[in-house]
Order: C-alpha cells, then structure tokens, then sequence
C-alpha cells in the first residue's frame, strides 16, 4: 500500500502563497506612496493657500517659475508636473502684455494668420501652382472653378476678437461645468466635428465660430461625400452657421473629398462658408514650433488653431487641452470627453504640445483652462 502525503495539496508557502504575499505588498506600497502624495500636496496647498491669489505676488511668481524652470518634459516625473501646475491654480491669471505682444510678434513674423491662415484669392491668385504642405512634388493648379471657392480675402483681422476659446476634445472637459464660459468668449473654435449636443453642453458649451473638419473623418464616416450627402449636412447644422475649415493641401488625398464639401453646402444652400487651410501657413507654423521642441509627424489640428488665435485674438481661453491618461489630481481620465478612442501612436507629440501650452500660460500669454469652470 502506497503512502500518501497528507500536505501534498496545501501548497505551503508555495508559489501561489508566494504570489498572494507579493500583490498584497505591491498593493501596501502602492496604496502608502499615494497616501503620503497627497498629505505632501495637501500640506503645500494650505501652508499657502488663503484665497485666490493676485497674478503679481511674490507667492505666484515663485510658483510659476516652478513651471518654467522645467525646460524640457523629461526633466520632471509626470507627478511632479502635476504636482506644480495644481499648485499654481491658486493663483489669478493674467494676460502679461509684454511677454504676449512679443510672442505674438514672432508669429506674425513666421506665420501670418490674417494674411495666410486660409487659402484667398489675394495670397493664392488664379493660375498659382500650389505645393502640397506634405506632398512637397504635388502641384495643385489653381483653376477658374477653384479659385472661385476662396474668399477674396481674409475674413478675420490681426488681434480682432477680445477673448476667444480654442476647445480641444479632451477627457479633461468632462464634468467641468465649462460650457457657461466658453458660450461667453467672442470667438470659439473647435476641432474635428466633435459632439455639441445636450448631453455634453454643460461642459462644452455650443457656439462655434470656425470648426475644423479632418478629411479622414469624411472618408471613414461619410464615405466621401460619395453616396448619401444629407447625414454630413445634418451634422454641420449643430454648428449653426460655423464656417467649416479642412485642410484640403495637405497632401493630394485630401483635396477632392475636401472640395466635395463647399460642393454639398452649396446643393443644399447651406449658410456655412467654406475654408482651406493655406499649405504654407501649416508649414511655416509646423517649423515655427519645432524650433520650440514639439517634434512630431504632424502637429495637432488644435495647436494649430491656438496658434492663429493668438494672432486673431486679443486674448485667447483653451479648453479641453491635456494629454495624459490622468487629470492633475492623479484621476484617470478618457481620452476624449465623449469616448476613449486613443489616436494613432506616434503621429502627434500631444504631451509636449500641452507642455509648451502649459508654459505660455505660465508666462501669460494664454490661459489653460483644466479645472472646474465659475463663470457668470
């Protein structure tokens, strides 16, 4: 008769006991760094903290030195960062106007938004031969039919909107209570025919001013503007009377799904105008912000945008703008405020484009809007 071990199947200390002991662990260690984290940043917050205070105090220049002193995201843990930009939420915002008036002045010197933002009769006139931004060989031929599509001119002028908001499609909108704030600025762009319906006002807002429209998303939803034309219009009309901004010289796949759009407003006697980007304006804002670290496949519609507002606008609000998967309380958030569809790896360098936005805000010249909003 064969004996048999009693224990053979208690596992004693064995390797799923072993396991058990390490998770706990882990979970110990994990749970006492984020206890001990947040006594840190409460313990800061108070010892400072008395009201909101003014832009010029001693306090606020010291916190936003904070910020500035970091050169380059790679300096700071990613907690660290958040652990600054919190802090210096105590403080009031206000516009520096020598540090914005000079930035502003090198934008106008590479960039030019009321002169090239969009392609126009004036800066593109009727025989030019337009090069791609990407496909640099492509030559478009302006011809009497296209040339006809373009305004005659820039409709906007330098600095000719008090205060505009540039709304990103962050998760970092959601449950802001911004929507109030961003109905209020003169001028609001927005990205990417994103959602603007009830369920998202009280953080979005709806006004529209210019919206931008990826070519992609015609393609992938709208089947080109091939087929059925009604469902692209019925979305436009959530912006009301938006004017609609693609980049149709971007490479040669973008320009005829991007001229089908002027084509179908037209047919259904739409009241929206039609924009393009002009191709050396992206390419002059592209490099413009390389010289300043945002190395990238292509920069994001949304710095684009901010940067003509800083040209277009006296005063310039971002929402939605934040490029990490948690808020800077450390709470994980979606990637957008209506879903958590993440972009394609490695076309934008998203965390450094917030990085550069979080030192202009720094430096007063735009503000970074990534709390809860009170506005009126």
């Amino acid at each position: 008769m064969r004996y048999s071990d009693p224990s053979a199947n208690r596992d004693l200390l064995g390797n799923r006991t072993l396991l058990f002991i390490f998770i706990c662990a882990f979970a110990l260690v994990t749970l006492l760094q984020q206890i001990l984290y947040g006594r840190n940043y409460i313990k800061r917050y108070f010892e400072f903290y008395e009201g909101p205070l003014e832009y010029n105090s001693t306090r606020c220049l010291e916190l936003r030195n904070e910020i500035l002193e970091v050169k380059v995201l790679s300096m700071v843990k990613q907690s660290e960062l958040f652990d600054r930009w919190r802090s210096l939420q105590m403080c009031k915002w206000a516009m520096n106007i020598s540090e914005a008036n000079q930035f502003k002045s090198a934008l106008s010197r590479c960039c030019n938004a009321p002169s090239f933002l969009f392609t126009t009769q004036k800066n593109t006139p009727l025989g030019t031969k337009l090069k791609y931004e990407v496909d640099t060989s492509g030559i478009y031929h302006i011809n009497q039919e296209i040339f006809r599509m373009f305004p005659k001119d820039m409709p906007y002028n330098r600095s000719q909107f008090k205060k505009c908001a540039v709304v990103g499609n962050g998760g970092i909108l959601k449950n802001s209570r911004c929507g109030r704030e961003i109905n209020s600025a003169d001028f609001v762009f927005r990205c990417n025919l994103p959602p603007i319906s009830e369920k998202y006002t009280m953080d979005v807002g709806v006004k529209t001013d210019v919206v931008t429209v990826n070519p992609s998303i015609i393609t992938e939803r709208f089947h080109k503007l091939e087929k059925w034309r009604r469902p692209f219009y019925r979305v436009l009309q959530v912006y009301e009377n938006a004017s609609v901004l693609l980049p149709a010289f971007y490479n040669t796949r973008n320009t005829d799904v991007s001229i089908r759009v002027k084509y179908v407003l037209d047919d259904f006697q739409a009241p929206q105008a039609v924009y393009y980007f002009h191709p050396q304006y992206l390419v002059n804002v592209s490099r413009y912000w390389l010289s300043l670290g945002v190395r990238a496949k292509r920069i994001s519609t949304g710095l684009i945008l901010a940067t003509a507002a800083l040209e277009l606008c006296e005063e310039v609000h971002l929402f939605g703008f934040w490029a990490f998967p948690m808020n800077p309380s450390g709470l994980y958030i979606t990637h957008h405020y209506y879903d958590n569809v993440k972009p394609r790896p490695g076309f934008h360098a998203m965390p450094s484009e917030i990085f550069n936005f979080l030192h202009l805000h720094s430096r007063g010249i735009l503000r970074v809007h990534t709390g809860t909003c009170s506005c009126c």
